[in-house]
């Protein structure tokens, strides 16, 4: 009994001085909180931004094999793959040098690397080499600038 008119009176005690003391968050526990939040949004910011180039990356992977799967559809149509100077074009449209030309374009439209940029089509001796110039759209490169070519995949 005297245990719980002690622990009683010890609630109370506490709470009428807890009540009393509350006024709310300071400036300083604020700022904390603040520059918390900044970090942990820099930091997801980081990874986001990091995941886009490497989806972007494969997402250009993906486009060559599937204009590459075109052409060799046209290869098979046409016997031959189009000519550097008929370039990727072919597939959407006819040529002169393909008499058998599917009924249907292999392409619908020629699709644009990740970046916005144009596919490089070279065809040299009965083979063909897809490449995307990566983000900077120039030769060489690295990470996400680097060249993506279909003889490398």
């Amino acid at each position: 009994m005297i245990i719980k008119v002690k622990f009683r009176n010890f609630l109370q005690a506490l709470n009428s001085k807890t009540l009393k003391n509350q006024k709310g968050m300071t400036l300083v526990e604020i700022m904390i909180v603040l520059v918390i939040l900044g970090i942990i949004a820099g930091a997801s910011i980081t990874m986001i931004q990091s995941n886009l180039k490497k989806a972007k990356v494969k997402q250009a992977g993906i486009s060559i094999r599937e204009i590459s799967k075109a052409l060799d559809l046209y290869y098979t149509d046409c016997g031959n793959y189009p000519t550097t100077e008929e370039g990727l074009q072919a597939l959407v449209e006819a040529t002169s040098s393909c008499s058998e030309w599917g009924p249907d374009p292999y392409v619908r439209k020629i699709p644009k690397d990740p970046w916005n940029h144009d596919f490089i089509y070279e065809a040299e001796g009965g083979s063909f080499v897809l490449i995307s110039l990566g983000s900077d759209g120039r030769e060489g490169g690295t990470n996400d600038a680097k060249d993506i070519s279909s003889e490398d995949l």
